[in-house]
């Protein structure tokens, strides 16, 4: 948790909130990879890419 709360008081300081919407997704798609690896919607998926 540190981890984050050091990335948050840099954006903060260093006003790059732009980076915000980019690690959202970056985080988002992991967990999709994470999550379609071993399930029966992988499929599914995979067909939107």
């Amino acid at each position: 948790m540190s981890f984050f709360a050091e990335l948050w008081a840099f954006m903060r300081h260093r006003k790059k909130f732009w980076l915000l919407p980019i690690l959202i997704m970056m985080v988002l798609l992991g967990g999709l990879i994470v999550f379609s690896q071993g399930s029966a919607v992988a499929p599914f998926i995979y067909t939107l890419f």
